[in-house]
């Protein structure tokens, strides 16, 4: 039998998969994960600048009951939501905000996203990074990770620190949008009272 003469595997043509009609075009979806305990303005970059790339982005917001958060998980989504509003309408697409308390990969698939898209502030972040996108690579290597590095205004900006700076009555309004420092500072008086 020659080569010519040797059945093609179903559902491959010459070492392309068979895509089909329905999946010619598949869509863009991608996750974009974090706890969003404040969202800041770096991550209304990282969402408005992947929006551009892509079909669908699911901001996924993790539940991280580990990092103490000023806003409950709905609280969050909520804001989340509200914020990115505008986004979603400039770009003409869909974006969604949806709660996980799952493997980040297992999210990932369980929406479709054939992308986990991260934000990189500085060099420390892609150590972390890395390790992160290794691993996930090794559970689900048909979702890759993609970096968009942060803006040069957002590169330092850091929900932790915002929460820091705000509780020790600093001027946050540099690093979230207004509804989110509205929501902020409310949260923090009522926990001072």
């Amino acid at each position: 039998m020659s080569e010519n003469d040797r059945p093609t595997p179903a559902g491959l043509i010459y070492g392309k998969a068979d895509m089909g009609p329905s999946q010619a075009n598949p869509s863009r979806i991608a996750l974009y994960p974090g706890t969003f305990d404040p969202v800041t303005n770096g991550h209304l970059d990282v969402i408005a600048r992947a929006a551009r790339l892509l079909d669908k982005l699911v901001v996924g917001v993790a539940i991280n009951t580990g990092k103490g958060p000023l806003f409950t998980l709905e609280e969050r989504v909520e804001l989340v939501q509200a914020e990115i509003e505008t986004i979603a309408n400039r770009n003409g697409m869909v974006i969604e905000v949806m709660p996980f308390d799952t493997l980040l990969v297992d999210f990932a698939r369980r929406i479709g996203a054939s992308m986990i898209v991260r934000g990189l502030r500085a060099v420390t972040d892609f150590d972390f990074e890395f390790q992160m996108a290794g691993m996930n690579y090794r559970m689900a290597p048909d979702v890759e990770t993609v970096f968009l590095m942060a803006s040069e205004r957002h590169q330092f900006i850091a929900s932790r620190l915002v929460k820091e700076v705000a509780m020790l009555g600093g001027d946050i309004s540099t690093f979230v949008p207004a509804l989110t420092l509205e929501r902020v500072m409310r949260r923090i008086r009522e926990n001072k009272a």
